[in-house]
């Protein structure tokens, strides 16, 4: 499909700079029937149902992006260096993009204060390869040291402060290895937590460690010249009998936001419908015309233009139909992107 078809008129101003306080004041679009309903948040335990399943994504935004120096070697001078690691590899090797990238090579060591490195590997993306000198709990230790929250580039340039530490991270967080929030499990807090147990409403989790890809444009004019980068999930035992006794129930499985969506729906592609036990890496890129297998309802935020989110509640709602959500959403000045509002959606 053409990528121009998904785009529409965003003005700058909608995009949020800081998430409402309290979370769940923020606005929800009511999209579940045939009239769109502008509510809150506050408001979801009385949109489902008794037995219903909500299944959210537990990964922990790590503090990603570390500045430092490339240190100079006889005629070179001192290279302020910036990077932003993407990826996990193991043995102490962090995939990144790095500023200047052009003057880094292999074999260039970096200091990012208490973190050090070296430059192992340049890709042909133009990410690198870096090999840190400490490795698990010291790594991350220092990494919360020195490193700090990866805002995406809308969101004051990129720019976080000590309170983005706490507002970027959901109350699900618990599994290290994000560089960017599943951000519809912002909208949640203990409060809501509670009514919706009390009105019978399960939950479930879900880890998809969400990568750089999510900031990235798409640079294409068709959908089928675009490549996702991959990223790694796991479902559990519990998560996929979760899964399948709601469905045996007469239940319906509502997923927090379109990272969990993604991993159910790679689960369920691999299975012939159905929730197993699973580990591994996804690169599912979804767009109109796909066949949805496992969600049933949709929890998630306002969209970037063209994005490749943008095209996967178009996939599950209808093209035509999210325009118009869209449409309604920019005139009644919702909030967008990753610290906006939200809007539930049934296929």
């Amino acid at each position: 499909m053409r990528v121009d078809l998904f785009d529409f008129a965003l003005p700058d101003d909608l995009i949020a700079q800081r998430p409402v306080s309290p979370r769940d004041s923020a606005r929800l679009l009511d999209v579940t029937g045939e009239t769109l309903h502008d509510r809150t948040v506050r408001s979801l335990p009385g949109l489902l149902r008794r037995g219903d399943l909500l299944v959210f994504n537990d990964t922990r935004v790590i503090p990603a992006r570390l500045k430092g120096v490339r240190p100079g070697q006889g005629i070179r001078q001192d290279v302020a260096v910036e990077a932003l690691l993407i990826r996990d590899l193991g043995s102490r090797r962090w995939r990144a993009f790095a500023r200047p990238g052009k003057r880094l090579r292999p074999g260039d060591a970096l200091v990012f204060s208490g973190l050090r490195a070296r430059v192992e590997a340049k890709e042909e993306d133009g990410s690198l390869v870096l090999a840190f000198t400490q490795e698990g709990h010291a790594f991350l230790t220092a990494l919360e040291q020195e490193g700090t929250v990866p805002l995406p580039p809308y969101i004051r340039g990129g720019t976080a402060d000590a309170q983005d530490r706490k507002d970027y991270q959901t109350l699900f967080a618990r599994h290290e290895g994000s560089v960017a929030a599943p951000t519809a499990g912002l909208h949640f807090t203990p409060e809501l937590m509670a009514a919706l147990a009390d009105s019978g409403i399960t939950t479930a989790g879900v880890t998809l460690h969400v990568g750089a890809g999510t900031f990235q444009p798409v640079r294409v004019d068709d959908t089928d010249a675009h490549t996702m980068h991959a990223e790694w999930g796991e479902v559990s035992e519990a998560t996929a009998r979760a899964v399948e006794a709601t469905r045996i129930l007469g239940g319906r499985v509502v997923s927090i936001g379109t990272t969990s969506l993604r991993l159910l729906e790679t689960v369920a592609r691999e299975h012939d419908g159905a929730l197993k036990p699973w580990s591994g890496e996804t690169d599912i890129f979804i767009t109109p015309g796909f066949q949805f297998r496992a969600v049933d309802l949709l929890l998630t935020n306002f969209h970037l233009p063209r994005s490749t989110l943008f095209m996967l509640v178009s996939a599950f709602a209808g093209l035509e139909r999210m325009k118009q959500v869209y449409e309604h959403a920019v005139a009644a000045r919702y909030r967008f992107y990753s610290y906006g509002d939200c809007c539930l959606l049934r296929r």
